[in-house]
């Protein structure tokens, strides 16, 4: 069978069978024990994890690469933590010392030690002896880094190496390569890939020396996680829920939110019925309501995707929050003249109403304006805050849609059409 789906009938078997879970994960083979304990959730590992012992953990932990031995010692309780670093192979060890010492959200804590050093006047037999004897001690093909007084220049790719005859120099084939300074948060980095799509990127000290490599895979692995994260966060469910989780875990994760919902919804409504006179007098309001408060919603939903991807990847911050609240007010003049001028044209011919179209218009460009505005500026509130855009100002924004949209659509009706 193939190794891959093997992995993930594992990896759902894991998930789905807790009482047996232990039993399943000491079946695998040790070789492969670390894989499949990164591919499941966090909460699955860690459920693993704790019931293993020091001696278990450590013998897969040996057959893992460093940076992701630290990935899972980072987990661990502190003085457990410090138990299995001590007791790993010495040559992994120091690694995992290393990478340990750095913030594990900055471009150091995302790197691994999987590196060599040449000189762009090595010849090409010079280079793949010093891919020998790193392969010799760690197993892995490294990444051949391009190094001249100290400046990093580039990378000579591996297959360079295959296809072009032993003599050849280093400084005729290398290529350039992107790089971060070791204390630049994952963001930065996450950014830079995007930027610069590259298989990897290097990290640099504080004088320019070289300290590791991230690899794309890592790069992308984070930029999954996080993508599921904001997921989670805009249709308020924690993050660490799982789809095989029990009710009482589900209620608990959700709950909170739904009441908070439900409050605003309570405050939506006392807006309508407020203008439950001027509805009873054009019942046709009741049918355009809807359609113009679930404009707003999804407008307001736009942006703040557009907000939280600028968060995350720093593109914008509350220095720059006002120019992009304008060109998000902009958008959504625009948008709402073009929405606004469909919807009244389709009440003015199914209608023959031209009032009611004429209302449904301004009330279209107003709400799309509140929807603009508030998915701009709400979660960079948040922001300012400490709080989690992504989670916070989802229920906020559709409590203004909401009540911003009935509240000018009826208010308007009541103006021109009663």
């Amino acid at each position: 069978m193939n190794t891959y789906i093997a992995d993930e009938k594992v990896v759902e078997q894991l998930t789905k069978l807790p009482k047996v879970r232990l039993a399943l994960f000491r079946d695998i083979e040790i070789n492969q024990q670390g894989v499949v304990l990164l591919k499941v959730t966090k909460r699955v590992r860690a459920s693993i994890v704790e019931d293993l012992d020091n001696n278990e953990l450590i013998a897969l932990l040996n057959y893992l690469d460093p940076d992701k031995v630290t990935d899972i010692i980072q987990e661990l309780k502190s003085h457990r933590a410090k138990k299995i670093t001590d007791k790993l192979s010495d040559s992994i060890r120091e690694k995992v010392e290393t990478l340990l010492s750095f913030n594990p959200r900055t471009a150091a804590g995302l790197m691994n030690l999987d590196y060599v050093v040449v000189s762009p006047k090595a010849h090409f037999d010079e280079v793949s002896e010093d891919i020998k004897e790193h392969e010799s001690r760690t197993g892995k093909f490294p990444a051949i880094l391009v190094v001249d007084n100290g400046k990093l220049l580039g990378e000579l790719p591996g297959n360079e190496l295959v296809i072009h005859h032993r003599t050849e120099k280093v400084a005729d084939h290398f290529k350039r390569v992107p790089s971060v300074h070791f204390d630049n948060d994952e963001h930065k980095v996450v950014n830079s890939f995007l930027k610069h799509p590259h298989n990897k990127v290097v990290v640099l000290d504080e004088d320019e020396s070289i300290l590791g490599v991230i690899h794309s895979d890592d790069l992308l692995n984070l930029i999954d996680k996080k993508t599921s994260n904001d997921l989670y966060g805009f249709a308020g469910v924690s993050k660490e829920e799982d789809a095989n989780d029990g009710i009482r875990a589900k209620v608990r994760n959700r709950y909170l939110w739904l009441i908070i919902n439900l409050g605003t919804a309570f405050l939506a409504a006392s807006v309508v019925a407020r203008y439950e006179g001027v509805i009873s007098k054009f019942t046709l309001l009741a049918v355009y309501m809807p359609i113009v408060a679930g404009m707003g919603g999804n407008a307001a939903t736009q942006t703040l995707a557009v907000a939280v991807r600028g968060l995350v990847m720093k593109e914008i911050d509350l220095r720059h929050g006002i120019s992009f609240a304008l060109r998000e007010l902009g958008a959504g003049i625009v948008n709402g003249l073009i929405n606004g001028s469909i919807v009244a044209l389709v009440a003015i011919v199914i209608n023959k109403s031209p009032m009611l179209g004429l209302v449904l218009a301004l009330s279209m460009i107003g709400n799309l304006i509140i929807a603009s505005v508030a998915g701009a500026i709400i979660p960079l509130i948040m922001k300012s805050l400490g709080k989690d855009p992504a989670t916070s100002a989802t229920i906020f924004i559709t409590t203004c849609t909401d009540v911003g949209g009935f509240f000018i659509f009826l208010s308007l009706a009541q103006l021109l059409l009663v």
